[in-house]
């Protein structure tokens, strides 16, 4: 038997990050293994800058997520103000650890930046993680954590909060699929799960490891592996995916 740490990400509002330059900030359609733990990393209390747990913790966990709901693109036009780049290479100089909000507008004579954020209104997800080898915190240390954060969470951005209760429960059983048709948390009467699927999208299951007798339509690469959060540097990660048939779900 696998035990299964499961949990939902429900909000108005969510950002799951694609690779970004310059001023097109794309989204990605489903929530990375990046984004999923650096919400177990929040809510542990791990601070982005402390590599050692962020590394352990980016090593130590399979990864699932099923899409109950895709929710609608939304794209933001945003402005806002930062230091130049020749500014930045001083603030740097004069103290190399990473830049603040605060640092960065310190400057004398900060610039204005454009862009283009991509986000997913009443997108709901369901994300599964279990313990591998080298797994440093025991799923159910993690689960607390989430019914009781050190750090804010938010779904891809600060200005993304959750909706709804994480609603952690941790399940054994064989087969993933299983594990996450025998999630049920707790329902809340002013909420329809249900209604956030009115075009009945096929919902969609992507995973890591072998945890699930699913066969899986294609497999898909996806560049979500931490490297090093305080430089936003990650590396590929292949995982499976499969559109569930409805007596799979």
């Amino acid at each position: 038997m696998t035990a299964f740490l499961i949990f939902r990400l429900y909000g108005p509002l969510a950002t799951w990050g694609d690779i970004a330059v310059g001023e097109r900030r794309a989204g990605f359609s489903r929530p990375g293994k990046s984004a999923a733990l650096g919400i177990v990393a929040a809510a542990l209390g791990i601070e982005r800058a402390d590599k050692d747990r962020q590394d352990r913790l980016a090593g130590g966990y399979g990864f699932a997520v099923r899409i109950d709901a895709p929710g609608q693109s939304l794209r933001d036009y945003h402005t806002a103000q930062t230091a130049r780049r020749s500014d930045i290479k001083k603030l740097l100089k004069a103290d190399p650890r990473p830049l603040t909000r605060k640092r960065l507008l310190s400057v004398e004579d900060p610039e204005t930046i454009l862009s283009q954020r991509d986000y997913l209104a009443d997108a709901l997800a369901t994300v599964a993680l279990w313990s591998r080898a080298e797994a440093p915190y025991d799923l159910v240390v993690i689960r607390e954590a989430l019914l009781h954060p050190r750090f804010a969470l938010y779904l891809g951005r600060k200005s993304c909060p959750p909706a709804l209760p994480l609603a952690p429960q941790v399940i054994e059983n064989d087969d993933l699929s299983e594990a996450l048709n025998a999630y049920a948390p707790p329902t809340i009467e002013a909420f329809d799960a249900k209604r956030l699927n009115r075009r009945k999208h096929r919902i969609q299951l992507a995973w890591e490891d072998d945890v699930t007798a699913i066969v899986p339509m294609q497999r898909e690469q996806r560049r979500d592996a931490v490297r090093d959060r305080t430089r936003w540097l990650f590396a590929e990660r292949h995982e499976k995916v499969a559109v569930l048939s409805p007596e799979e779900t």
